[in-house]
């Protein structure tokens, strides 16, 4: 389980095919202190398992073995040496939870179909498929490449964000363009409410989106 708060972007060192998959190398400053092989590790939102660690000076190169479901359902598969990729270490049980609850599961690939400066902030629209959406509320959260992010609008074939500088800042966001492939997760919570009241939720109309 994780929060959506990115520790630190780290550096893809290597990306290589191996006879079980895919093999993504990772260079990390914070998230590699106390790492330990078998610990989880939220690469772009995406729940990966550290299988080698080498250390790199003051940095480690964290290795992740990727199934070839992994690959196709996210935009690792977009990712090259030197792209930056968001990391966040699991969630413990004594952490403060300043997201939401994340659980690095990509549902979806969104594309990203405005991405501007407004202001201070950014403005960032994301075409997303109908399984995305029917999750989203205004105000309510959604994780964008494994980032806690909070809904600001829902339209309807896609929704907005706005992007305050400090996750500009930190974020691999700062790399991304218009026509980016970004990784969706969508509440985790909202799903288990559609789970547990399906004929309720059949019976209620849906809330109106704009245009």
């Amino acid at each position: 389980m994780f929060t959506g708060i990115v520790e630190e972007t780290g550096t893809v060192h290597a990306i290589r095919e191996s006879a079980s998959g895919i093999e993504l190398e990772v260079l990390a400053s914070t998230v590699g202190r106390g790492t330990r092989l078998g610990d989880s590790i939220a690469v772009n939102g995406c729940c990966l398992t550290v299988v080698k660690i080498t250390a790199r000076g003051a940095r480690k190169i964290l290795r992740f073995d990727l199934l070839r479901e992994t690959w196709t359902r996210t935009n690792l598969q977009f990712a090259r040496a030197g792209s930056l990729v968001n990391l966040e270490r699991s969630l413990r049980a004594d952490a403060r939870l300043g997201g939401h609850f994340v659980s690095g599961h990509v549902d979806a690939l969104g594309k990203i179909i405005r991405w501007e400066r407004s202001g201070a902030d950014h403005v960032l629209d994301i075409a997303s498929p109908p399984e995305i959406l029917r999750y989203l509320v205004f105000k309510g959260s959604v994780a964008v490449d494994g980032i806690s992010l909070t809904v600001a609008e829902v339209f309807a074939k896609s929704f907005r964000l706005w992007i305050i500088p400090h996750t500009f800042a930190v974020t691999a966001l700062q790399q991304r363009q218009v026509g980016d492939a970004v990784n969706l997760e969508a509440d985790l919570l909202a799903k288990y409410v559609e789970r547990l009241l399906p004929r309720r939720a059949a019976r209620t109309p849906r809330p109106r989106v704009s245009l």
